[in-house]
């Protein structure tokens, strides 16, 4: 995605915002110029250290889930009998939304970051796992065959078709995931905790009904998602320039 273009988008949606604030012209929906200045003048405040937090947690949350998904998605995608083993296991606990277990988790890893964390590596550790085990399995048997005629051994298949084969679909997930994270991160730190976006946006702006700043919390969220894609776009190159190869 070229910065051109995204800059062009973020004027575009400022443009529908500030039409929609004159239309409406009501409290609950500030200018987008307000709201900027509430984020510049909050960010210095506290909403830099809440935005930390969130960070922190959404992040820790998908490199656990990516570190433990992936070589286990490898494996079952190379084991047809460990794959026929778990795959009733995860065909069972996949579907099930994990945010339901939250109170769950709140009981047992109590309402620190350790709870946040765990439930959004709950949700993401699946998907991850799910699509690095098809897309292993997917392998053509040939491209198999041809590299272990040339005496590759399993560890060098790992190295040489299973990973360079998987990593792009390890960062689509990624990428698909960090939706998914952030919003599960907003459920979780709107209650039980004072840190944190989630925090921020529902406990100390929306009840103090101060909808310039609320809103400034909504931008910062914002702001972490799109950060969160760049990483993930940077490491698709910096990770698989075969893709981008002419």
């Amino acid at each position: 995605m070229r910065k051109r273009d995204i800059l062009f988008a973020t004027l575009a949606l400022f443009a529908a915002w500030e039409i929609a604030a004159l239309v409406l012209n009501r409290d609950i929906l500030p200018a987008p110029t307000e709201v900027l200045v509430a984020f510049a003048t909050q960010v210095p405040r506290s909403l830099g250290w809440h935005f930390v937090v969130s960070a922190w947690r959404v992040v820790a949350s998908i490199a656990l889930s990516v570190l433990l998904a992936t070589p286990a998605g490898l494996v079952l995608g190379q084991s047809e009998k460990l794959n026929r083993f778990f795959a009733p296991v995860i065909y069972l606990t996949y579907p099930i939304p994990k945010i339901v277990l939250l109170p769950i988790v709140l009981l047992f890893l109590g309402i620190g970051d350790a709870s946040k964390i765990f439930i959004i590596f709950l949700i993401l550790f699946f998907q991850v796992l799910v699509v690095v085990r098809d897309q292993a399995m997917a392998l053509r048997p040939e491209l198999l065959y041809s590299v272990r005629s040339l005496g590759a051994g399993r560890r060098a298949l790992l190295r040489f078709v299973y990973l360079p084969a998987t990593l792009p679909a390890v960062l689509t997930s990624v990428r698909l995931s960090i939706g998914t994270a952030v919003a599960v991160l907003f459920l979780t730190e709107s209650f039980a905790t004072n840190a944190g976006l989630g925090y921020y946006v529902i406990v100390d702006t929306f009840q103090r009904i101060a909808y310039p700043e609320m809103y400034a919390g909504v931008v910062a969220m914002s702001l972490l998602g799109l950060l969160l894609y760049f990483v993930v776009d940077y490491l698709e190159r910096a990770l698989c320039p075969y893709l981008f190869a002419k």
